[in-house]
């Protein structure tokens, strides 16, 4: 698959809410993820470590919606915005947000995700 097909079918999960499916069929086994921020989840490498971070973000968030964007392709990144209502569970706080992801494809996977807000 080319990085356009890859972009636009991962893109096309995320908009029909499959984000956990979208990282299942695309990430490498040694994928990295970024998050822009400090703290343990940071970083995380590996397809478990970043699987067991959107499994927390899950856990941790009422989510109220998202809407997804794009793909906007560059070479062998893609991008696409989210916009997300959640509510940390712990605290009751609701927030609206927009974010970022970079995507990096190398051989037919995604080998970094990098996210800004």
């Amino acid at each position: 698959m080319t990085v356009k097909e890859i972009a636009e079918d991962f893109a096309a999960l995320c908009k029909a809410g499959k984000h956990e499916e979208a990282g299942e069929r695309y990430w490498a086994d040694d994928v990295v993820s970024r998050e822009a921020m400090e703290g343990p989840m940071a970083e995380m490498r590996g397809r478990a470590a970043v699987k067991g971070k959107g499994e927390w973000w899950y856990a941790n968030h009422e989510i109220h919606s998202v809407t997804t964007e794009g793909p906007f392709l560059h070479g062998d990144q893609f991008a696409l915005r989210f916009e997300m209502d959640v509510t940390a569970k712990q605290t009751g706080q609701r927030t609206q947000m927009a974010e970022i992801g970079l995507y990096t494809v190398t051989d037919g996977k995604v080998v970094e995700e990098r996210f800004f807000y």
